[in-house]
């Protein structure tokens, strides 16, 4: 069943997930085990509800291998920048078909586009799209670098000239998620993460990529995709569908900026919920489980997976960048 409104639908890359006590879940993207001893993990820390969880610090995990606690004095355990292991790429693809250049609303979705633009731009790369009724959607602005300005990029939309009055929608979906396979398989980060946030007022209307065509391409893709519909004319199921990570829909018009800030705000924290934990181990050989489980509010999860220390030895530095495999997604073909 897919999906609907702020429910997530999280992917495990590498191990299951457990946890210890109910309240927090904890899933593994990624890990890396490089001599002398260093061990670590990217991961994710979600509630049970799947609410992101943000802003824990390296005493917030407890580290066991094979069940026996590590010390935190002997693993010199530590939060490492993610930003060595994975990039994360946002696209904001806006509606500019007639019903909404002529609405009057343009200002309004250029400002909210704006904040929207500069708020996730500070933890991710960042660009924005237009469509109307033509086949391809428009580059209003390239990806930004991860914390660079991106308001005068997003500005850009109040300049757009809308040629054909019609709405691909459908369309329009498919070629954000090919811009975002294409930016990602170019990307030097071993892991990296697409968003699509898709800006409407409606539904398609010109018809050039049947439904069953649009529904292939979002099942298939590993990009989150967001959908704010606003307007009375927007469809909550057809919209539903395609926003499998998150939808925002109000019939006012009014709330076109506070439906952008919601979105962002989700998106904000969703940045913040990865982490990268690097300790030393005390282990010397011999194949080992480690169980990392963090603490948070009186809540608790845990992720488990075992490790190869053959060949392990003193001298470890903890905050060395893992070597994580490099996983490059392979752009859609047309």
């Amino acid at each position: 069943m897919r999906p609907r409104f702020w429910l997530i639908a999280w992917v495990a890359f590498a191990t299951a997930c457990g946890s210890r006590n109910p309240g927090l879940r904890l899933t593994t993207l990624d890990s890396s085990v490089q001599k002398p001893s260093n061990v670590a993990v990217y991961f994710t820390v979600d509630t049970d509800a799947g609410e992101p969880v943000a802003g824990l610090t390296a005493e917030q995990f407890r580290i066991y291998e094979d069940g026996q606690l590590v010390s935190t004095f002997e693993s010199k355990q530590t939060i490492l920048n993610p930003e060595v292991a994975a990039e994360h790429f946002t696209l904001l693809l806006v509606d500019m078909s007639g019903s909404v250049s002529e609405s009057g609303d343009v200002p309004a979705i250029v400002d909210a586009a704006r904040a929207f633009s500069d708020r996730v731009g500070k933890y991710q790369r960042v660009a924005v799209y237009a469509f109307d009724g033509r086949p391809d959607i428009q580059r209003v602005s390239d990806f930004t670098a991860r914390g660079a300005s991106v308001e005068a990029g997003a500005a850009r939309l109040d300049s757009f000239r809308t040629k054909d009055p019609s709405t691909n929608l459908n369309g329009a979906v498919i070629k954000g998620l090919e811009v975002l396979d294409r930016r990602l398989a170019r990307a030097d980060a071993p892991l990296r993460f697409g968003t699509l946030v898709i800006f409407t007022d409606g539904t398609d209307r010109a018809a050039r990529v049947v439904r069953d065509d649009l529904m292939a391409a979002v099942d298939a893709t590993e990009h989150e995709i967001y959908v704010i519909g606003v307007g009375a004319e927007i469809d909550s199921g057809e919209l539903g569908n395609i926003g499998r990570a998150g939808v925002i829909l109000t019939k006012d018009r009014a709330e076109i900026a506070n439906a952008f800030e919601q979105a962002a705000a989700r998106i904000e924290a969703m940045s913040q919920r990865y982490y990268l934990l690097g300790y030393c181990s005390p282990a010397r050989a011999g194949v080992h489980e480690v169980t990392i489980e963090a603490v948070h509010d009186g809540k608790s999860g845990s992720l488990s997976y075992e490790f190869d220390a053959a060949g392990f030895r003193p001298d470890c530095d903890p905050t060395k960048p893992p070597r994580f495999s490099l996983k490059r997604p392979k752009p859609r073909v047309d």
